[in-house]
């Protein structure tokens, strides 16, 4: 595990110098961000001018959901998005054969290597949004329901991660895929709203075919006392099942590569 860490705070320091040269990046990252978060501020701002709750959820419940989503869409655009698309690109290119000759595990280099580090932008401000979202919830948030929000936080993110891996693993059979990403990030856009608001059908696909209700809705269900102990020990058995299933997808796949050296 202390490897690893080392791992990303080397990957993270190298690409943090690259992007530094260019200083204007981190304004329009701002600047974004900022225009995110107006644009749903404004819709929520429209919702609640016409009814006080949506579905049974209020406004700072939505906030905290509009938060997650913020967390989750920066942290995936931070590393995993950007990884997972050089990997795509390497698979296609035979180029994949640079990485595999290293000592560290594949799954891992393959998925931290590439780092944009001014998305951190968005996982800041929805941290910001989530603290002030609590902060108006604090008389019904006990230390249990924060501690849960955290490990089905963590939860939910893996299972992001896992769902993404094993779409961009299925490039060593499909080698032009690279708009498979930018499916999900579209799929992925309707996190921002819970997904107890959707008709039934658009909610399984959500929660059962892309966990996007797990990395989503059910964190803040968890702040708010909405989830149940079963529900929360069944959110993680699911996240670890999925990351074992995705791992082993992998190395399948692993075996299926024909790189330059093939």
């Amino acid at each position: 595990m202390i490897r690893y860490v080392t791992l990303i705070r080397t990957f993270f320091a190298i690409n943090a110098a690259s992007e530094l040269q260019y200083r204007a990046h981190f304004v329009l990252a701002v600047v974004r961000s900022l225009i995110n978060l107006l644009t749903n501020g404004a819709n929520l701002a429209l919702i609640f001018s016409n009814t006080s709750t949506l579905a049974g959820w209020s406004a700072p419940e939505l906030v905290a959901v509009t938060g997650v989503w913020f967390v989750m869409g920066g942290l995936m655009r931070l590393v995993i998005r950007p990884s997972l698309a050089k990997l795509m690109e390497d698979v296609r290119l035979g180029t994949l054969d640079f990485m595999l000759v290293k000592p560290e595990d594949s799954q891992v280099l393959a998925s931290i290597r590439v780092i944009e580090v001014w998305s951190l932008t968005d996982v800041v401000l929805g941290f910001l949004l989530i603290g002030g979202a609590l902060w108006r919830l604090s008389a019904h948030v006990g230390l249990l329901e924060a501690l849960t929000f955290g490990v089905v936080l963590l939860a939910g993110g893996a299972m992001l991660y896992s769902f993404c891996l094993v779409l961009t693993t299925s490039t060593f059979w499909i080698v032009r895929a690279d708009n498979i990403l930018v499916i999900f990030g579209e799929m992925f856009a309707a996190g921002r709203y819970p997904v107890t608001i959707y008709p039934g059908w658009l909610r399984i696909i959500l929660t059962l075919i892309v966990p996007v209700a797990f990395a989503t809705t059910v964190p803040v269900q968890a702040v708010t006392g909405q989830l149940n102990p079963a529900g929360a020990a069944g959110t993680v058995l699911l996240a670890a099942f999925l990351c074992f299933v995705a791992s082993q997808f992998w190395r399948f796949g692993l075996r299926h590569y024909t790189g330059a050296s093939a």
